[in-house]
């Protein structure tokens, strides 16, 4: 396995949870939990199939999500929290609150993903 340099912890997470819509699908996981593929999609809009596929990838990967797929037609895929991305609720919940509360009249919100909003 190749190594990834990081200057320091910080970029760690960010590697992790940075990404277009990251922080949103594991927000969701959080809060609603185990999710299909189409629920989350029908959760994030404003993100192409591409995208939350590429994401939902790169989270598995990570180790912050679990993705099982039950082998039956159409295919059933259903992507969890693990303990470890379970464990970013915090940082979660603390983005969440900063950007409620530093939202101003450039932004107009359309679809509240955080518990607090809805």
């Amino acid at each position: 396995m190749e190594k990834i340099e990081v200057t320091c912890e910080m970029e760690v997470t960010l590697k992790m949870i940075g990404g277009k819509c990251k922080p949103l699908i594991l927000e969701h996981l959080i809060t609603h939990g185990t999710q299909r593929f189409s629920q989350l999609q029908r959760q994030l809009p404003q993100v192409s199939q591409r995208t939350l596929t590429n994401q939902l990838r790169e989270l598995e990967a990570d180790g912050l999500l679990t993705r099982r797929v039950y082998p039956q037609v159409p295919p059933r895929v259903e992507y969890t929290i693990t303990p470890k991305g379970q464990s970013l609720s915090e940082i979660l919940e603390l983005m969440c609150a900063w950007g409620e509360k530093n939202m101003d009249s450039r932004f107009v919100l359309t679809n509240p993903q955080c518990g607090g909003s809805e």
